[in-house]
């Protein structure tokens, strides 16, 4: 069995974005989360690096990546003020990255908190 060690893992569960996690994985699964509380210990573990599903899917069809991109460029491109929603669980440079996008195409930015 093939042993990862990840350290300085950062967990985007909730907002405290810890960043000082070490994850042990055999390959397809996280086995050991150090200096993740129990919530992080929870979310690393249940998830996988199975493959389950196909890369990226246009209108229910597998597609590779590129063309989801593209299609992606094209429905943003033709949108009239699209929303950038969530964000939640991911991280401050993946957020940044986002609020840019909505720049870019004239969008505007939601959060799960709003009413």
């Amino acid at each position: 069995m093939n042993l990862t060690v990840v350290k300085n893992a950062t967990c985007t569960f909730c907002g405290c974005v810890c960043d000082d996690i070490e994850l042990h994985a055999d390959g397809t699964r996280i086995t050991e989360t150090k200096g993740a509380c129990i919530l992080g210990q929870s979310w690393f573990k249940n998830h996988t690096a199975e493959h389950l599903y196909p890369d990226a899917l246009i209108d229910g069809k597998e597609a590779t990546v590129d063309e989801a991109v593209e299609a992606a460029a094209d429905i943003l491109h033709a949108a009239h003020l699209p929303v950038v929603y969530g964000l939640s669980n991911t991280t401050c440079e993946a957020q940044r990255e986002a609020v840019h996008l909505a720049e870019v195409v004239g969008g505007v930015i939601d959060s799960h908190t709003s009413l």
